[in-house]
């Protein structure tokens, strides 16, 4: 029996590292860049290991109960209809252990929810085949879509070899560029059909539906650049409508504010320099 014990726990130990492990080689779950990313990463592994406390006990003691029982060992079988007992407690235990998981995933689940109290607003909005960004509070629009390079190579009989271009399809002309460690409320909406706004290290997704606002937030811990998808089939470039989040210390993003505000003042100052030209 103490061979057996010490068996399955090599066995548990061995699933928890694995499961570490893997993170690596992108088998698990992202760990994120957002408190939500990592709610749900230490959420997933606490059912992993549950999950896996559970097999190893049961087929243990199920294994063991085979190979020490049987009857070329003189075992007779048991002969009896229903034990009441037992029948209570594989019930009652597998309600307890449900009920343990879903209060701290009914807390995170509130807590993907609340987009309360946020620090900036930016209203995302999914075409065939790019991303819009409209940054509510200083009026600040892009429109992101697949770099050139990729757009070139992924091109039929183009010759180009696609393992030559860094990023390849996961590259944009426009990135957005968001502030850290602050609280930013996404408004997600679509123009033509349903899209999805998903970057995993963020932890969540939301699709973008035509005549309807889904809100999300976020708040980055963690200075780097994010890549991510659209993830909902939306018409024959799908696979061509990547996301690419730039995040930038607060003072850093006060800064691309300031450049963008600029350049594109003086887009619209040429613009009206071009109209009046042409009517004179």
């Amino acid at each position: 029996m103490n061979r057996v014990i010490s068996l399955v726990s090599v066995a548990i130990v061995g699933l928890m590292l694995a499961g570490v492990a893997s993170a690596d080689y992108q088998l698990n779950m992202t760990q994120g860049v957002t408190p939500f990313a990592a709610e749900a990463y230490k959420q997933h592994m606490i059912a992993f290991i549950v999950c896996c406390v559970i097999g190893t006990l049961v087929f243990g003691v199920m294994f063991y109960s085979m190979f020490m029982h049987r009857r070329s060992r003189g075992y007779e079988a048991a002969q009896f209809s229903h034990s009441t007992k037992a029948e209570v407690l594989w019930t009652v235990i597998p309600v307890l252990i449900l009920i343990g998981m879903a209060i701290p995933a009914t807390k995170a689940l509130i807590l993907m929810e609340d987009t309360g109290e946020s620090d900036m607003i930016v209203k995302i909005t999914g075409y065939q085949w790019m991303w819009g960004y409209e940054y509510v509070d200083n009026g600040i629009k892009i429109y992101s879509k697949l770099d050139s390079d990729s757009n070139r190579v992924r091109q039929t009989g183009s010759g180009l070899d696609p393992r030559e271009i860094e990023n390849y399809l996961l590259n944009v002309d426009n990135p957005i560029v968001l502030p850290t460690n602050t609280k930013i409320r996404f408004l997600i909406t679509a123009d033509d059909v349903i899209h999805s706004w998903w970057v995993p290290e963020f932890g969540w997704k939301r699709d973008a539906v035509p005549g309807f606002i889904n809100e999300a937030w976020v708040l980055i811990e963690e200075e780097g650049v994010y890549r991510g998808q659209c993830a909902e089939l939306c018409g024959k470039d799908h696979g061509f409508m990547p996301i690419v989040v730039i995040a930038k210390s607060p003072q850093e993003y006060e800064q691309w504010v300031l450049g963008q505000l600029l350049t594109q003042d003086g887009a619209v100052d040429d613009t009206d320099q071009a109209t009046e030209e042409a009517k004179s």
